[in-house]
């Protein structure tokens, strides 16, 4: 699994609309759209408000969430 397909996953599973992530992060629709199909990846400050508006980690979202649990890494 990557990025598009996480952040697609995450936001189905907390019941947000592709129009409610768009306002949300302060773009168009279309832009949005284009970050669950991969075609765009958003920089930095908008992966920290897509995470923080999907209660998730950007760990998560960048799929580094298993790399950090086998290296024992806290985050820190």
């Amino acid at each position: 699994m990557n990025f598009h397909e996480r952040l697609k996953l995450m936001r189905k599973s907390r019941g947000k609309t592709q129009q409610f992530m768009a306002d949300s992060l302060n773009v168009i629709l279309r832009l949005y759209q284009k970050y669950e199909s991969g075609e765009v990846q958003p920089g930095f400050e908008k992966l920290v408000a897509i995470a923080d508006t999907l209660d998730c980690s950007t760990d998560y979202l960048l799929c580094r969430d298993r790399w950090l649990e086998a290296h024992g890494d806290s985050g820190k």
